[in-house]
């Protein structure tokens, strides 16, 4: 059984942010400004770039659906959102600040999806048990 260090949960965050920032960010340099610059026409890189995005979409949020979820992506994110509301009351972030708060729901998307890559590991080390797909990696 592979256990997960720190280093291994770091690594899946900033995985996670570069899926989620490329994507889409607030600064004007993503594939949706990129593509968005020169619809309805599409390059050839345009096209492999959008592939490989849409793979790691799939990649990601496949497993996070199999690990935490639906619901507890939902509730990860009612979390989140709690979290950023609790700062908002502080005085840290201002709600009228909409680019800030699109930076913050880009990173709290992508620690959602960090903590489903590494759900398995850290649900075995919290509760000793395993699933079904470790018990048969032996075999």
């Amino acid at each position: 059984m592979n256990d997960l260090s720190f280093s291994g949960f770091l690594v899946r965050v900033v995985l996670s942010l570069i899926l989620v920032l490329l994507t889409f960010n607030p600064s004007g340099y993503s594939y949706v400004h990129m593509v968005a610059d020169g619809f309805p026409s599409v390059t050839p890189v345009e096209a492999v770039l959008g592939i490989l995005l849409l793979i790691g979409w799939i990649v990601f949020l496949g497993a996070t659906l199999k690990s935490i979820g639906l619901i507890g992506m939902v509730l990860a994110l009612a979390l989140c959102a709690a979290l950023v509301w609790l700062v908002a009351s502080w005085g840290w972030v201002s709600l009228e600040n909409t680019n800030a708060l699109i930076w913050v729901g880009l990173v709290v998307l992508a620690l959602i999806m960090a903590i489903g890559m590494a759900w398995a590991h850290l649900y075995r080390r919290w509760t000793g048990q395993t699933t079904v797909d470790e018990v048969n990696e032996g075999q």
